[in-house]
């Protein structure tokens, strides 16, 4: 939003203008703004790294459709994890030593050159060539790559400097454990397949995790009371505590909906209410559709309503211990808990 208002993006440009390396691939003429709208036909996502993984035993797989004393590890619906893995060759250390730098959890060191597989694999990824509704995090790495281009500066220093720390949201941001004690962060998972522990301290993705825990689709930490600060400036169509950092034009373009006759309820990046009655939504039914926010995978919801000016934050971990059991969506808890805030606070 920022790097389009100060003339430095076009959103209705392929994003191979930006980034070049997509010019020889299937992804050279997507646009920005369709990605933006999860509408450019990417893959839901790409979980990188079952590729540095390998069974101990060569006769063994990976994985398995049915439980069984070698594959107990449930990670998906008819998808069990071989107990006995391995990183591949050349992959991962437990000494940050030589080409062993990034750290993806507690004493696991990832060999650098493996970002660069990301990048290939995403860009290698097969395309769907009809334009339709389709929620992807593919898109949203190579955002963090075109931004981290066109502002000279690391992705998570980058919006520091120009949101967060202006904000005064001191716990919003990347790399928590560079910034708070350990006590003071939730703990993510206790993954069992990639990092083997309680990851604590260190982003829930894999593969935000290979890319050092700062990544355009996840990565994030904060608690309540910044996070506020960050949406109460949408709210506020840009400006926060006197000071501007968006242009209200540009806030209105993002989080309007600009494909529903389409069938898309997206905002630019930004999710919306469905306004189709029989379709699930995000968000609690006969919500204004001015109203715009997010739900993330590990529980979070963040929406925001210009027509009441309610804001609602629900934080949660939910993939603790494991990612398996999703009840908060199954009970929808959040709508609910949304629902209860709109009945105390709207005048009928």
């Amino acid at each position: 939003m920022h790097l389009e208002e100060e003339d430095h993006l076009d959103i209705k440009k392929p994003l191979s203008t930006y980034l070049p390396e997509l010019d020889t691939t299937n992804k050279s003429k997507i646009k920005i703004d369709d990605i933006l709208l999860h509408q450019a036909g990417l893959q839901s996502w790409i979980p990188f790294y079952h590729s540095f993984l390998e069974p101990i035993y060569p006769d063994q797989k990976f994985a398995s459709s049915k439980y069984s004393r070698q594959y107990p590890i449930r990670i998906g619906k008819s998808f069990y994890v071989n107990k006995h893995l391995r990183y591949t060759e050349g992959s991962f250390s437990n000494k940050q030593e030589g080409i062993f730098t990034e750290e993806i959890a507690r004493g696991i060191y990832m060999n650098l050159s493996l970002t660069d597989s990301i990048y290939h694999a995403i860009y290698a990824s097969e395309l769907n060539k009809r334009k339709r509704y389709l929620y992807s995090d593919l898109g949203f790495y190579l955002f963090s790559r075109m931004i981290q281009r066109l502002s000279g500066q690391e992705l998570d220093k980058y919006v520091d400097s120009l949101f967060y720390r202006p904000l005064g949201a001191t716990t919003l941001g990347y790399k928590p454990l560079e910034r708070f004690e350990l006590d003071r962060i939730a703990p993510t998972e206790n993954d069992l397949v990639f990092r083997k522990q309680v990851v604590h301290g260190y982003v829930h993705d894999p593969g935000a995790a290979m890319l050092g825990g700062v990544a355009g689709h996840a990565g994030l930490f904060s608690n309540a009371n910044d996070l506020a600060k960050m949406i109460q400036m949408y709210l506020n169509e840009g400006t926060y505590g006197g000071i501007r950092y968006l242009d209200k034009k540009q806030v209105e373009k993002y989080t309007s909906c600009t494909e529903c006759r389409n069938g898309n309820r997206r905002g630019l990046g930004f999710d919306k209410p469905e306004p189709d009655k029989d379709k699930n939504g995000p968000s609690i039914d006969n919500i204004s559709l001015e109203s715009y926010g997010h739900t993330g995978f590990t529980g979070t919801m963040v929406w925001a309503d210009p027509a009441t000016g309610i804001l609602y934050i629900f934080l949660s971990n939910r993939v603790y211990p494991d990612a398996v059991s999703n009840k908060l969506a199954e009970m929808d808890v959040r709508t609910n808990v949304q629902k209860v805030i709109y009945e105390a606070l709207i005048v009928k």
